[in-house]
């Protein structure tokens, strides 16, 4: 492995396909910084949620989001045992954002173009010094186009749903499954039609489908694309 040069590596891929785990994992076995660009979405969504700026039918208010936006600071906060935590104005919002409460608000959230201009300019900042790997919908696409390598990933909506699902219970959510796929489905819908940097495979990146791949077949699978990444 060539520990000299730092690439900057982009995993994009559909909402719960296991492309955060993937990412992570990776950092931590070379060393990378790990960013997870969806929980900035989240966070932006939590905020606009705890300030009434989201109606009970998901709408949002986009000009007071918009408003907003100087006063939110998203950073991520790295914890005694390796993990990281998403810090919303200096608070851990961590469980917080990975509620359903929240991804089912977060798609049209996201979806507003000066919420993903602003937090784009942030993930560009993040990657001036390169080694970094960032997860999320649009990171090979519009945040790191010219990144060394790019994977994206995919999963069936029901096996998406059902890791979702398992992962909100042994977090202490009640939730049900079905609701848990109409939101993958639904957050699908919106990701791949909105008319701001959309979710699409970038013309380069490596495909993944991991329905049927466990933690270490995928460790193993994008250690492999790393180091021939580096390699070139």
């Amino acid at each position: 492995m060539n520990t000299c040069k730092k690439i900057i590596i982009a995993v994009d891929g559909f909402s719960s396909s296991g492309k955060s785990t993937m990412a992570r994992r990776l950092a931590a076995v070379v060393g990378y910084r790990y960013i997870d660009s969806g929980a900035m979405y989240r966070a932006v969504t939590l905020y606009a949620l705890d300030h009434g700026m989201i109606d009970d039918e998901g709408t949002p208010d986009t000009t007071a989001i918009i408003a907003a936006l100087p006063q939110i600071h998203i950073d991520f906060s790295v914890q005694p045992g390796g993990s990281q935590h998403t810090m919303l104005n200096g608070t851990d919002v961590e469980k917080e954002i990975r509620r359903l409460r929240v991804s089912n608000a977060v798609s049209p959230v996201a979806a507003i173009p000066e919420v993903r201009h602003a937090l784009v300019a942030m993930q560009k900042r993040m990657g001036e010094s390169r080694g970094i790997v960032m997860d999320g919908r649009d990171i090979g696409t519009v945040v790191f186009p010219d990144a060394e390598l790019k994977i994206f990933v995919n999963a069936s909506a029901e096996t998406r749903a059902r890791r979702r699902f398992k992962e909100l219970v042994e977090g202490g959510s009640q939730v049900s499954y079905e609701d848990v796929l109409a939101n993958v489905v639904h957050r699908d819908h919106i990701d791949t039609t909105r008319a701001e940097s959309p979710l699409r495979r970038a013309d380069d990146a490596i495909a993944l489908d991991n329905s049927a791949m466990n933690l270490e077949e995928q460790d193993a699978w994008l250690l492999d694309k790393f180091n021939k990444a580096v390699a070139r």
